[in-house]
């Protein structure tokens, strides 16, 4: 095959398994008291690790991380447990990793 076709190839291969990883995965995104952000890091360590923002209350920050969808019940009440709030699942449809 031509170079041009392999890379073609190599592109839609990677397009489909990043369609099947976001199958097994959701992103949650939750606020944390920034003393307890380790502890909730812990539960949601993400791919490399959880993106964490600043929020308007300097004592809090927003907390993002992919985890597996078929713990999301889990991850989610073990959060609220250890004192996370407004937690969010969203469905992702694509993604590389």
């Amino acid at each position: 095959a031509a170079p041009g076709k392999a890379a073609e190839a190599n592109q839609l291969l990677m397009r489909l398994k990043g369609v099947l990883v976001a199958r097994q995965y959701v992103i949650i995104d939750y606020d944390c008291p920034k003393k307890l952000v380790e502890q909730a890091s812990e539960i949601t360590p993400g791919i490399e690790s959880p993106t964490i923002s600043p929020l308007a209350d300097k004592d809090w920050v927003a907390v993002r991380a992919l985890v597996l969808a078929s713990k999301m019940n889990q991850i989610m009440d073990e959060l609220y447990a250890v004192g996370a709030r407004a937690i969010l699942v969203s469905a992702i449809h694509a993604a590389r990793i």
